[in-house]
Parts: C-alpha cells; structure tokens; sequence
C-alpha cells in the first residue's frame, strides 16, 4: 500500500472521510426526494410484474391475470413509498457513491493495485445491475404470477399485501444481485491461486446440479420451461467464470 492520503494526519483523513459521506447521504437524500415526488411513475415501474401487460408475459402470450394487492395498516402506504423512494434514490445515486469512495481510497493504493480495483469494483457494480434487472425482468414476475394466482381451493382467495410484494422484490433482487457476483468472485480467487479453471471443469456436474437447487429456490414453480429460463442465465455465468479464471491464471 502506498503512504495513505499522501502522508496527511489521521484526523486530516477522518475529516475527508466526513466529508465523502456528507455529501453521499446529501445526494442520496436528493435523489430519494426526486423518486419521491415522481410517485406513479416509481410505483408504475414496481407495480408492472404484477400485471398479464407486463413485456415478458406478452412475449410469452400469456393468458389474462391481475393479482391485486391490499394495505392491511394505517400507514403501510407511507411507509412502503417512503421506503421504496429510498431504495430508488440509493440506486440512481450509486455511481455517484461508488466514485466519491474511490476517490477517498485511490491515494492510498500503488498505481497496479488502482487498476485492479478499478476492475473489481466496476465490473462487480455491472453484474449486480445485470443480476437485479433479470430479476425485475424475468425471474420476479414469474415468481409473483405463480404464487399470486396459486390456490389451493376456488373457496380460498388470495390477498396479498403491498408490503409482501415489496418485501419479495426486494429480497430476490438482493440475491440474483449476489448470484451475479460468481464471475467476479471467481477472478478474485484465480488471482489469490485457490481456484482453477481445471477444478471448475472437474466439478461442472456438481455446479449444475446446485445451480438447478437455486434455481428451484428462487422460482417455486413447477412448471420445466420457468426453471429452464432461471437456470440458463446462471449456468451461463459458471461458464464464463471458467473463462475469466483460465484468463486470470495466465
């Protein structure tokens, strides 16, 4: 590691650091307060995948469906768009963050290990966007039009809650986000040499056999074709981790 912060003082650096995050949670806040204001066109974006319109289930010709969703509390409505406006603000400001972060790190690291960095983070930023946006795209509407309209017995209704749909929205962006992560990981461990292209290899089965598990998970329907499409993407993110790791060890 390089001297930190071109040998400034602790306190110089604690203060520069009060600064970054001032003005992250500054622009946070600006950002939430935009998403806020712009309230149908957030909640028409988070709303979509619960409806027959949504563009996946057109594609697929799907037949008619609205899964309707109730407020059970008094200030459930509020709260869950106070929430969600938060959640949107954190996501548009992000690159901002991510940058102001660097730059407060950057001082500190040798010329070599800036450039890694700048791999690691940019390309671990790029997956977690490409992982939440197959989810709110493919994985998340399947997910909610198979337990949304799932019954048991015509005499047993569902009612779903606005905070549920949000709360399952949330969750499997977070964990496709994670799962999106594998290639990323994999460079990481391939440069450290605890992970090889050949072991991969050597445990495809294995891989695709677990895969087929979260997958299952993550989707709990019953149906071949919705795991198929779930499964596909991460299968196709193990395969291209073997390449990275073949690339990293040379």
């Amino acid at each position: 590691m390089a001297e930190l912060h071109n040998g400034g003082t602790f306190w110089d650096h604690l203060d520069e650091l009060r600064g970054c995050l001032i003005r992250i949670i500054g622009v946070a806040l600006v950002a939430a307060g935009v998403a806020f204001c712009f309230k149908d066109a957030l909640f028409g974006i988070v709303l979509a995948p619960k409806s027959s319109q949504f563009a996946l289930f057109r594609w697929m010709g799907s037949g008619p469906f609205d899964i309707r969703l109730m407020n059970t509390g008094l200030t459930e409505q509020f709260m869950v768009h106070l929430r969600t406006s938060m959640y949107a603000g954190l996501l548009m400001s992000s690159p901002y963050i991510i940058y102001v972060l660097f730059r407060f790190v950057a001082p500190a690291l040798y010329a070599h290990e800036r450039r890694y960095s700048v791999r690691i983070v940019g390309g671990a930023y790029a997956m977690f966007l490409l992982g939440t946006l197959l989810n709110y795209f493919l994985i998340f509407p399947l997910t909610i039009r198979f337990l949304g309209t799932y019954q048991v017995s015509p005499e047993v209704a569902n009612m779903l809650t606005l905070q549920s749909y949000m709360d399952t929205l949330l969750a499997m962006s977070l964990v496709m986000g994670v799962v999106f992560e594998l290639p990323v990981v994999s460079w990481l461990l391939a440069r450290m040499g605890i992970l090889t292209d050949s072991m991969m290899q050597r445990y495809r089965r294995h891989a695709v056999i677990a895969i087929l598990i979260v997958a299952a998970i993550i989707t709990p329907t019953t149906d071949a074709f919705t795991l198929s499409i779930v499964s596909l993407p991460i299968w196709m993110l193990y395969e291209m981790s073997i390449l990275i790791v073949r690339t990293a060890r040379k």
